[in-house]
């Protein structure tokens, strides 16, 4: 596990605490928004199209 050093924190919990944070802001994003998001991670191939 490696660490940050500038959190103190390591990898692992550096990203928990990132997921926490995104889905928090992700809960507050209006429709039109979150179609936005989708839009542009399944372009990115973050995500796959369920079409």
């Amino acid at each position: 596990m490696a660490y940050t050093g500038r959190y103190g924190q390591s990898d692992d919990d550096r990203r928990e605490e990132l997921v926490r944070v995104i889905e928090r802001a992700v809960e507050s994003l209006t429709l039109q928004e979150l179609e936005a998001l989708y839009y542009d991670m399944s372009t990115k191939n973050y995500i796959f199209s369920e079409k």
